[in-house]
């Protein structure tokens, strides 16, 4: 199908169109991406046209599988961590949550896992690659809050360097390829198990209760809404090809293109840190 493309046009013209779209629309099911954080300094991963900006992130096999994987990993995260923990809710992440308080019947679904949705006042959200503020032991699944696993990681690592390199957008940082050899990971305090963030891993499989939960609120909305997402990964386009499948119209709000911009009723190529506020008023 072909859909009705917004771009290269006034701020108030794109306001217009998903206002339009939005219109009378009672469970509104909304899908946000990277792209809904980088106001808020977290890196996305994809260019305008799709394409990775950087690196693949990090692939669950080779984390489950190599020992030095993990130290590069945790040692990277080291640094980044306290940059994710001192992230703000932008004007995106505030007017969803201003916008769920008008519309009750309002879904909200990440792909992020920064944790910034319910930081702005969103409570029904559903975090569909998990949370960065968490850490997962394998072995026993035990859950420890990030905030005090970064305290041992210090313990154990009182000479690594905290402020170098970039931030990218796993919640790391990027420091190069080599000098991890020295990094020293820290195990499950229960049972000395390998620790992982709680998060979803690029191929690992979204837990299926979360997957349920998601399209149980899809397929009980009257319009789709995504924000800030290539949908370049099965785990966010699946839901606007069952949207499709359903009949229910799917809008989508980004800069740059998407997977599904010829499967959606509505594309808008704007920034989601305008729209959304003059969307509510704000």
């Amino acid at each position: 199908m072909a859909a009705s493309v917004v771009e290269g046009v006034p701020p108030e013209r794109a306001v217009d169109a998903v206002a339009g779209f939005l219109v009378g629309r009672r469970r509104p099911f909304v899908l946000t991406g990277a792209g809904c954080s980088t106001g808020s300094g977290i890196p996305d991963y994809r260019d305008n046209d799709g394409a990775w900006k950087r690196s693949p992130p990090m692939q669950w096999q080779l984390f489950r599988s190599s020992g030095p994987a993990r130290r590069r990993y945790w040692a990277r995260s080291f640094v980044g961590w306290p940059r994710v923990a001192a992230a703000r809710p932008n004007t995106a992440h505030a007017a969803l949550a201003a916008l769920a308080g008008r519309v009750p019947g309002l879904r909200l679904v990440t792909q992020n896992v920064d944790g910034l949705h319910q930081r702005a006042g969103s409570s029904r959200v559903i975090d569909l690659h998990g949370r960065l503020d968490r850490v997962l032991c394998l072995d026993c699944g035990v859950v420890e809050p990030r905030a005090a696993y970064q305290e041992r990681l210090g313990s154990l690592n009182p000479a690594w360097r905290t402020d170098d390199g970039p931030m990218a957008p796993d919640g790391d940082a990027d420091l190069g390829e080599t000098g991890y050899e020295d990094f020293r990971v820290a195990a499950c305090a229960r049972c000395g198990g390998i620790v992982k963030p709680d998060v979803v891993f690029f191929g690992e499989n979204v837990p299926r209760e979360r997957v349920a939960e998601s399209f149980a609120a899809l397929e009980a909305a009257d319009a789709v809404l995504v924000v800030g997402s290539s949908l370049m990964v099965w785990s966010g386009y699946r839901f606007v090809r069952r949207a499709r499948a359903l009949g229910i119209p799917v809008a989508v709000l980004n800069q740059g293109r998407t997977r599904a911009d010829d499967e959606v009723d509505l594309k808008v190529s704007a920034c989601c840190t305008e729209v959304l506020p003059a969307l509510i008023g704000g």
